[in-house]
Formats: structure tokens, sequence, C-alpha cells
């Protein structure tokens, strides 16, 4: 869905947890890189002639949710002169959450760089590749306190698969796969260097996880024997390797299925209709296309597939030792389930292929109780025949349970785009966006609003009003007032998802529209205003309330500026708190861990409230519902007029 991103970018993660007593272990994420247009970074290495093959750049210390630098040291050398538009779209992303140069040896071609900057895709794309790329487990105490975590890197641990960024790309820079094998030998891997560390896998108490969303796993017939039937004595991916129909698992920035979504769109009456029944309306790289696709394309593959999986349910099987149920949270990314029935929907079963509702198996609610760990680990790695297995969901919904997020809320992921992630009671029909079952309360439900123009497009306000200082910008924000004398600035660099427009449009106080404002003062409140009230009022129309009790979490790079907190604030008339997690979906899924293993014992709420709050940032001034409110119903006329 990228958003994230929690992704996603998302992220893609993989996460096991525990509860009561005992800690918790977390194993986070597969990853794979954004959704659909992955041919502007080849077509900008194409166009580029510079050598960069002895390019360096040092990473030093990033905060979240930069790349961490390598075990071995922290300079990133460019292995090749073919990704050299990657490494530039990284290194800008490294300066911009840094707010600083990082120092680079070699020729730069300025006219490439500038060119990336403004590739709102390709940057995506590099923040979805920290967070799809690797395998990795968290081990959390009863009170949710990490003890341990480790990694396992695909590219550079398995190079064997051949994989770009824990992908691979066809030539038609369409269809995206990883290797299935691949995510299983990197699970053997990741358990011993988890035993290696110490790890007591027999204090654990339960496991569950979070995984990449819409990536689909294809066991062949009679793989779920093989799995009932580990030997304790050989790897997992020994004895699975030949158990997969398909043994590369379409993933999450694939776009090769546009006819198939046009399928699906039709068999209930089109984009809206499917949007009601599902959440969204059909996109290339949700779970049912895909499968639409490979029954038509690979019938004989099909034929022979046994069960289909998500990500985060496979991962969730090989623990269980058994096929493991899709959870109604991640199923929700699918197109193919009734967010309200909480249940396959047969209308869409039948038009993406036969025999479907067997191959997926009967959904569950996202934190339900699966049964024991499968015997295999118990006897391999010492686990305690009773540590449960919890269900996994995807990253989007544990990235909502991280964030503790309760009715009322709105999280703000302040990123190259920003993201807004939303608790409904009572979910809207959403043509751009996406709405998802609720992981956390099964009666609930979550949307995903995803803004493409965030801190790129503030970066190009500050270098143009205020050389390239943020500081400055704050100063020229906090000394214009509240209101911006009546002007409204809407600056989209890339096409905009919400709403579809883009360039810059900005509106004096009688709505006339004008080429520039009078000061960069007034630009650049603006712009700020503007990206705030089109968030609160796309929110809105989304059918988020603002409540009494309400709270806007804020995470990204940008969360630390609290001069564009407290806009936001007075446009919500809501305080903002900033979230001071570096990942959030790795600790959803451990507090969804605790929350299965308790069974219903205890809220979400009251199991995670032993933890620290969220920091207090800001408070809405007493006059900005009287000065905002007007704002919002100004602004949407002003976007009907533009489109």
């Amino acid at each position: 869905m990228k958003a994230v991103r929690q992704a996603c970018l998302l992220l893609l993660a993989l996460l096991l947890g525990c509860a009561a007593g005992s800690p918790i272990l977390g194993v986070p994420s597969y990853s794979v890189l954004t959704a659909e247009e992955e041919s502007a970074a080849s077509a900008a290495g194409a166009a580029a002639d510079t050598d960069f093959s002895h390019l360096v750049v040092t990473t030093g210390s990033p905060r979240p949710p930069a790349p961490q630098p390598t075990p071995a040291d922290d300079v990133v050398p460019l292995a090749t002169n073919k990704d050299r538009s990657r490494f530039l779209a990284t290194l800008l992303m490294l300066e911009s959450l840094h707010d600083k140069p990082f120092p680079v040896h070699g020729r730069a071609d300025a006219k490439l760089r500038k060119e990336i900057l403004a590739d709102e895709d390709l940057m995506q794309e590099v923040l979805k590749m920290y967070e799809t790329t690797q395998l990795k487990a968290v081990v959390v105490s009863e009170d949710l306190q990490i003890l341990h975590e480790t990694q396992v890197q695909f590219d550079n641990d398995l190079p064997e698969f051949r994989t770009h960024s824990g992908v691979c790309r066809a030539s038609d820079n369409k269809t995206v796969t990883a290797p299935t094998l691949m995510w299983v030998k990197a699970l053997d891997m990741l358990l011993d260097k988890l035993r290696v560390c110490g790890v007591d896998f027999s204090k654990v108490a339960a496991l569950s996880g979070t995984a990449q969303q819409h990536g689909s796993v294809w066991w062949a017939s009679g793989a779920g024997k093989v799995l009932k039937n580990l030997s304790s004595e050989s790897f997992l991916h020994q004895q699975l390797a030949g158990f997969f129909s398909i043994n590369d698992s379409p993933v999450w920035m694939d776009s090769s299925t546009t006819k198939q979504c046009q399928q699906l769109e039709a068999a209930v009456g089109g984009p809206e209709k499917l949007a009601s029944l599902t959440g969204s309306r059909g996109y290339e790289r949700f779970t049912g296309a895909q499968i639409a696709k490979i029954a038509q394309n690979k019938l004989a593959a099909y034929n022979n597939t046994e069960r289909i999986s998500l990500v985060s349910s496979f991962l969730c099987s090989l623990f269980l030792g058994d096929y493991a149920p899709i959870d109604w949270s991640d199923g929700s990314g699918m197109n193919l389930f009734d967010i309200h029935k909480k249940d396959w929907c047969d209308t869409l079963l039948e038009a993406c292929a036969p025999e479907l509702r067997t191959k997926l198996g009967d959904p569950v609610p996202s934190y339900t109780n699966l049964g024991s760990i499968s015997p295999y680990f118990v006897e391999r790695f010492g686990f305690e025949p009773t540590c449960r297995v919890i269900a996994c969901t995807g990253d989007n919904p544990a990235s909502l349970a991280g964030m503790r997020l309760q009715p009322g809320d709105v999280a703000v992921s302040l990123g190259t785009s920003d993201t807004l992630f939303l608790w409904l009671e009572e979910p809207h029909t959403l043509l751009e966006g996406h709405v998802l079952c609720n992981p956390v309360d099964k009666d609930a439900f979550m949307t995903l609003l995803c803004f493409k123009n965030g801190s790129l497009t503030r970066e190009r306000v500050r270098n143009n009003c205020a050389d390239e200082s943020w500081q400055l910008f704050n100063e020229l924000l906090e000394s214009t007032p509240r209101g911006n004398f009546g002007n409204i600035g809407l600056y989209y660099d890339s096409q905009e998802i919400l709403p579809f427009v883009v360039g810059d449009h900005r509106f004096n106080k009688a709505n006339e529209k004008l080429s520039r404002f009078a000061s960069k003062e007034v630009e650049v409140r603006a712009l700020v205003e503007g990206q705030s009230i089109a968030k609160r009022a796309h929110a809105e129309e989304a059918g988020f309330v603002l409540k009494s009790t309400s709270r806007i979490l804020v995470t990204g790079g940008a969360s630390a500026n609290k001069s564009l907190l407290q806009v936001l604030s007075d446009v919500f008339n809501t305080p903002v708190y900033r979230l001071e997690i570096a990942n959030t979906a790795m600790l959803g899924a451990a507090f969804q861990a605790k929350h299965g293993l308790l069974g219903g014992e205890a809220t979400f709420s009251e199991l995670t409230a032993s933890l620290p709050p969220p920091t207090l940032v800001c408070s809405p001034y007493k006059d900005a519902s009287q000065i905002y409110d007007p704002m919002v119903v100004r602004y949407r006329k002003l976007i009907q007029e533009i489109c």
C-alpha cells in the first residue's frame, strides 16, 4: 500500500512477540520496494554518463528511519556503475533526514542529482528499499522492552539468490518478485544468529510477526504434509525446497496486473463498488490481481497449488507447522476480502480464479491465538511446547498497533510522503486511500491516506525562501499570523494522490489566483498551512471525527520540527504528541503477540498501559478552530475549481 511506510516501505517486517512472564520473540521483516513505478530509476541511470563506480558515502549514525550502517563498518561503497541513480537517491534521502550534507568522494553529476531529487517515485522506492531487504528478529520482555535483536540482509547474506534490494525485476520493468526459498533460508539463519546471541528460546511464551502486505506465497500439493512432519535434523529450506508451486513470490511493487484489476472491478460494478466492498479500488500490487494473473498465465502451477498465503501468514505457517490462516487486517489488502462481513467475497473469488476459497482458507481476527509452536522448533531450538503462535499481520496494520492508536486518534508520518493512519468505527468508501480491518479491535477499521508531496516539497520551499536553512524557515513561519492573512497555498511538485493535482496554486483572501505571494514569510506559512489543511479535509472525508480525547501522534523526520507541528495542532485543533519509537511495525507485532496470548483478558490499551506515553509537543491555541474551520471549507471549494 508503500506508506508508510510504515511504508508500504511499507515497511516490510517480520516480528514475533510474547507475553505473560516471558519474553516475546519478534521476527520482523521481509521487504521489497515501492509499489508501481520502478522505471524512473532505470531511466535516470541510463541517461547519466557520469562514472560513480568509486563513490563512497559515510553514513555515520543515522536516526530512524534512515538505514543502519553495516555491522563491519560505516562506509558503504557503491558496487557498480549500474547503481548510481539509486545511490544518489539514497544520499539525498540521508541528507534530508539529517538536515545536513553527507561527505561524498568522487565525481557527482549535479544535473542527475537534481533530477533524482525531483523524482518522488524513486525517492519513495529508496525509502522502502531499506524496509524490504531484510528479515529481522526482536526478543521483547513481558513489559515489552527489547532484549535482543538481529537481522539477515537478503542481498549480502544470501547472495546465491541474486536479488537486488531483496527482489528480482523482470525486463518489462513491471514484474517484481522475490525467491520464496530465500525467505525460508533467511529464517534458518536468523534463528541460528539468535541462538549465538544467547537467546533462551525456552523462555519465549508466544510468537507473532509482521510482513510486507500484498505479497503471496504459493504452496504446492503436499507442502502441508511436509510442514506437519518437519525433521529437526535439517534446515527448513532443505525440507521445503521443491514444495512451492510458484518459486518466485509476487511482491507489492509489482505493477503488471492492470488487466486483472479491471476484471475485478468489472465483476462487482466498478472501482467505487470494489472500494466499498474491500476497502480499496483495484490496485496492481494487491494480491487478488496477482492471483488472477497466475491463474490465467500459469494454470498448471495454479492447479498444483494447495494453499496461497500472504507473506505474513506464510511466516506464521513456518512456526505453526501447518497452514496459518490469513488475518482480517492483512487480508483487507487483497481486493478479495469483504471488510463488512469479515469474509471472502464470493463474487470476487469467482472472478479471480477457480476454487480459490479452498486455497485461501478461512480468515481470522488479527490477534488470534492459533495454537502451539511446531515440534520442529521445540526439538531444534529448545522452545517450550506450550509456546503459542499468534496470527501475523501486515506492516501497516502492525504499525497502527505499534503507534498505540486509540479511537479518535490520528497518526501522521512526516516523510518523503506524508501518511495518515486513522482509527474509524465505520468505513467510508475511498477511491484514493485504503480502508483495512483494525488489527487491534475486530469491530473497528483503519484508514490509510497518502500525500505524495511531503518533505521534498517542504525542502524546495525552504531552499527558495530560507537559504536552505530550517532555522530561518521556522523563523519565517512564526513571523506570520495564524491564518496567513487569508492566503492559501497548495504545492504539488509531483502528481498528488489526494487530491489528483500537480503544480503550485496560490490564492488570496478573495480566492483570487496569484502567481506569487508578496513575501517569503507568507509563502512559507502558505505551504505549511496548506499541507495541514489538506490532511484534515481528506481525513474528515474519510469519516474521521475529532473528539475531545483525540490526539495527533507524529513520527518521521519532520516530527522533530516543532514549528511545523504547531501548525498541524492548530489546524486539527488537537494536541500533538511525538512518538519516540524507531520501528512501529515490529513493536506492534510484539503488542499483538501479548494481546493474543492474554486472549481477551485485557484490552489492547490496558496491556500497553505500562509503556512510556508519547511526548506532548504542542497544543492548539484557543482560537484555532475559529481560524482554520473556515479555511478547510475554502480548501474543499478551491480543490474543486483546480480539479
